[in-house]
This record gives C-alpha cells, sequence and structure tokens, in this order.
C-alpha cells in the first residue's frame, strides 16, 4: 500500500523552505500532494491558479508529487485523496502552539488521520511566505530565499503597484 501524504498550506508564494520540506518528505512517502488550501482568513497575492502554475513549475522534475486546491475541511480531502498523512513543516516555536491545535482538531474530525511535522532546514528557519511578501512589496531583494520563477513573479507583481 502506497504512503500518501498531503502537504497544505496558503503558499503565497512557495518559498525555497516549503521545498525543503518536499523534497524531505518525499523521502518519507511514496507520493506527495501539495495542496493549496484556502483559508478566508488570508489575504493572498497571487490567485489560486497562479500559485498552482509556480508550484507545478517548481516541483516539475519531482517524481511523485502532484498539486491541487481544496476549499473545505482538510480531513475530508485527505480521506478522498487515499492519504492518512497530514505533513506539516516548523520553523519556531511560535509555529508549534498554532500546528499543535490544528493537529488536534484534525485528529478529532478524523482519528485515522495522523499529522507529522518536519523541522525546517536551517537555511530556512526565518524564511515565510509573509515575510517574503513584505520584503519583496518594500523593493527587498528575496533572491536565493524562493525558487527563481517566484522571485520573477514577486517582481512583476510589485512592479505594477
Amino acid at each position: 500500500m502506497k504512503k500518501i501524504a498531503v502537504y497544505p498550506g496558503s503558499f503565497d508564494p512557495i518559498t525555497n523552505g516549503h521545498v525543503d520540506i518536499i523534497k524531505r518528505g518525499l523521502r518519507m512517502f511514496d507520493e506527495l500532494i501539495i495542496l493549496i488550501a484556502y483559508n478566508p482568513n488570508k489575504k493572498t497575492l497571487f490567485s489560486v491558479n497562479e500559485r498552482l502554475a509556480m508550484i507545478r513549475e517548481v516541483i516539475k522534475d519531482c517524481n511523485n508529487v502532484r498539486v491541487d486546491s481544496f476549499d473545505g475541511l482538510l480531513v475530508d480531502f485527505v480521506k478522498g485523496a487515499g492519504a492518512n498523512v497530514i505533513l506539516r513543516g516548523l520553523r519556531a516555536l511560535s509555529d508549534f502552539e498554532y500546528e499543535f491545535q490544528l493537529a488536534l482538531i484534525n485528529r478529532r474530525l478524523n482519528r485515522e488521520i495522523e499529522t507529522v511535522f518536519l523541522m525546517t532546514g536551517y537555511k530556512w528557519f526565518y524564511t515565510s511566505s509573509t515575510i517574503i511578501n513584505e520584503a519583496a512589496s518594500l523593493g527587498g531583494s528575496v533572491k536565493g530565499l524562493v525558487p527563481d520563477i517566484v522571485n520573477q513573479k514577486l517582481l512583476e507583481k510589485y512592479a505594477c503597484k
């Protein structure tokens, strides 16, 4: 039986920290589904379709990865995809409390689904989509913190503002 994990997030935009989690996750699971999960509380820079396209470009050389989006309960998507693991990345202690709460509610909603946490690689410890967006919006260079295609899209997006 294939071990399938779902790696959910807003990925607005995908960062090198996300890519690190994806590559490491692929060493643990037979298949990884990167899921752009709709969060009504988050204002996004890129549309879902833009994010899907960027992620697909970034992971085009990775086998056993697919990209999808969903606007319902995460556990419903996971079950429907034939997976039973939610993969999450942790950067700092500040991430842990929120992620722990999410893992507990997901476990309450479906006891067959487990959450697995991976610590981010040390190079990406301080990197988040929010910080990337803020730096880029103020004209700061984020080259090397995001995949090249994402850097280009950020430059284009903020050149229009």
